[in-house]
C-alpha cells in the first residue's frame, strides 16, 4: 500500500521545523519532501491512503540500544510483549535487548535462537539482541566458537560486565576482558561494558554492611566515582592494546566520561552512552524517590549531571539509551534494605519526552542533536544505519508523531510496561508521543477514554498494533 502523510512538520536542522510531506510504500520511504523549503512530490505520485497529521511533528523512530525485557526467565519483571508495548507508547521503534537478564543468557547461537522463538510472537516493535561473554561462558572451552556464532547470527554488539550481581552472568577480570576483546576485534564487532571496579565496590560494600549501614546513601557510597573511573581507565588501556571497539554503557560519572573523551581525542575507538535518570537525578533525590531510583551504577552529583549534558552536546557521548530494567513493584523495591532492593528502573516509554522537554526545550541540546543521539547514532553503532534512524528515501518508515507543545504530568500507574513505576513520578514534561509507526504501520495511538472510571492506561486499550509485528533486525556488517 502506498501511503501519504501530510500537514506535518519535519525537522530541518538545529531547532527548526518546516511543513513536510511523507510517502511510503511496502514499509519504506519512497519520498520525504520538505514542502516548506520548496520540495514538492511529483504530480503523478498517487496514494492508496492519506493521513492528515494536522501540524504535528514527525521525528525518526527512537532506537533504544539498552533494554532488559527479561524474556524468557524473569517475566514477572517484564516480558517482550509488555516491554515493546511500552516502547511503542514512547516512540521507540527498535529496541536492543541485553543478553544477561534472560534464561539461558544469550552467550551462544543456540541460546539466541531459543530466545528468538519465544519473543518474536510478542514484539510490537522491531528488535535486536546483544550477545554476551560472561565468566560462565568463558569457563567453556568453546567460548570463542560461541562468540563467533553470535556474530554470524547478527547480534548487535557484545556485552560484558566488570562487576555483576548475577550468578547466571558472571563478571570478568581484566585479563579475561583483554582476551575477549582480542576476539571481538578479530570479529569486527563492538563490545559494551558495565564499567565499575569489582574489587573496590565489593570491599566498600562489605565494610558498610559490617557497620550495619543499609540506607540508599550507604548503597551509593559503595559505588563511588572512583569505581567507574578506574574501570573506564582499564578499558581505555585495553582498547589501546587490542584495537577493539569499546563502548561504556550507562555512564553516570563525569570523570569516567573524561576518560572516554581523552581516549577519543587520542584516536581510540571508544565511546559511551548515558541514560535519562543520570541526566535528571542526583544522590540527593533518594530522599524523595527512594528505591524507585536505585540503579547500578548509581546516580551521583549535580556536577556529574552537568558534565553528562555537556558530553551529549559536544559529542563526547555517542547516544542515549534507557537501561530499562523494571523490578517487581512494589515487592522487589521495598525489601527493607537498600542492599536487597532490586536495582533497576523502567525508562523506555519516557525517554523521548524527557530528553525533548529537559534537553531541547531547556536549550541543553538542539532538536537535531536529539535526533542524532536517539535515532541516527544508535543505528550506526548497531550496524542498521542502512535502514533505520533517518527520514530518508529507501529507509524503513519508522517514525513518531509528536506533539511538541503538550504539557503533561508523569504518573507511573499510566505507563505500559508490566511494573509501572518511575522515579519521574509527578514530573511535568512538555512534548508527548501521539502515534508511533514501524515500517509504515501504526503500532501505537494515544487515545482519550470517555469512560470516567477508566485510568489513562485503560484509555489506550486497543490502541496498539498486534504483537508479533516487530521483526528481528540483524547487524548489517561486522565492521567496528
Amino acid at each position: 500500500m502506498r501511503r501519504r502523510f501530510f500537514h506535518l512538520q519535519l525537522p530541518i536542522g538545529g531547532d527548526a521545523t518546516a511543513p513536510g510531506e511523507l510517502w511510503c510504500e511496502d514499509g519504506r520511504w519512497i519520498g520525504v519532501y520538505r514542502v516548506g523549503l520548496g520540495e514538492e512530490p511529483p504530480a503523478d505520485l498517487h496514494a492508496d491512503e492519506e493521513i492528515d497529521l494536522s501540524g504535528l511533528w514527525v521525528l525518526p523512530g527512537v532506537i533504544d540500544g539498552h533494554v532488559h525485557f527479561d524474556d524468557p526467565g524473569f517475566t514477572d519483571r517484564e516480558d517482550f510483549e509488555t516491554g515493546t508495548r511500552a516502547a511503542a507508547a514512547g516512540g521507540v521503534t527498535c529496541v536492543v535487548d541485553m543478553p544477561c537478564t534472560s534464561l539461558p543468557p544469550v552467550t551462544s547461537a543456540a541460546n539466541l535462537q531459543n530466545k528468538l522463538e519465544i519473543v518474536s510472537p510478542k514484539a510490537h516493535v522491531d528488535f535486536m539482541f546483544w550477545g554476551g561473554v560472561s565468566g560462565n561462558s568463558m569457563a567453556e572451552d568453546a567460548w570463542r566458537d560461541h562468540l563467533a556464532e553470535l556474530v554470524e547470527e547478527g547480534v548487535a554488539s557484545i556485552k560484558m560486565y566488570m562487576l555483576s550481581g548475577m550468578d547466571t552472568f558472571l563478571d570478568l577480570g581484566v585479563d579475561q576482558i583483554g582476551e575477549a576483546l582480542g576476539e571481538t576485534a578479530r570479529l569486527g564487532i563492538p563490545a559494551g561494558f558495565h564499567a565499575e571496579d569489582r574489587d573496590l565496590v565489593r570491599r566498600l560494600t562489605a565494610d558498610l554492611q559490617a557497620q550495619g549501614r543499609n540506607t540508599l546513601i550507604d548503597y551509593a557510597a559503595s559505588r563511588p566515582h572512583a569505581a567507574e573511573t578506574r574501570a573506564v581507565r582499564n578499558l581505555r588501556r585495553l582498547c589501546g592494546e587490542t584495537g577493539a571497539r569499546v563502548h561504556v554503557v550507562h555512564v553516570g560519572c563525569g570523570r569516567a566520561l573524561d576518560e572516554i573523551a581523552e581516549a577519543r581525542s587520542e584516536g581510540l575507538p571508544m565511546s559511551g552512552e548515558t541514560c535519562p535518570h543520570f541526566l535528571e537525578f542526583t544522590v540527593e533525590d533518594f530522599a524523595v524517590a527512594g528505591s524507585a531510583l536505585k540503579t547500578a551504577p548509581v546516580v551521583k552529583s549535580t556536577k556529574d549531571r552537568d558534565r553528562l549534558w555537556q558530553g551529549l552536546k559536544n559529542g563526547d557521548l555517542e547516544f542515549i539509551a534507557t537501561d530499562h530494567a523494571a523490578g517487581v513493584w512494589p515487592d522487589e523495591k521495598h525489601t527493607g534494605s537498600a542492599w536487597t532492593d532490586y536495582g533497576g528502573i523502567p525508562g523506555v516509554e519516557l525517554a523521548l519526552s524527557y530528553v525533548y522537554s529537559e534537553g531541547v526545550r531547556r536549550g541543553r541540546i538542539s532538536l537535531q542533536r536529539m535526533i542524532e543521539l536517539m535515532s541516527e547514532a544508535p543505528a550506526r553503532f548497531f550496524g542498521i544505519e542502512d535502514r533505520k534512524g533517518r527520514l530518508a528515501s529507501g529507509f524503513d518508515a519508522d517514525f513518531v508523531v509528536f506533539d511538541a507543545h503538550e504539557v503533561w504530568q508523569v504518573r507511573g500507574a499510566e505507563l505500559h510496561n508490566k511494573n509501572p513505576y518511575t522515579p519521574h513520578e509527578g514530573a511535568t514534561l512538555t512534548g508527548r508521543v501521539c502515534q508511533t509507526f514501524v515500517r509504515g504501520q501504526q503500532v501505537f495511538e494515544r487515545r482519550v477514554s470517555e469512560d470516567p472510571e477508566s485510568t489513562p492506561a485503560d484509555a489506550v486499550d486497543g490502541a496498539f498494533g498486534p504483537p508479533g509485528f516487530g521483526r528481528f533486525q540483524r547487524r548489517r556488517t561486522t565492521g567496528p
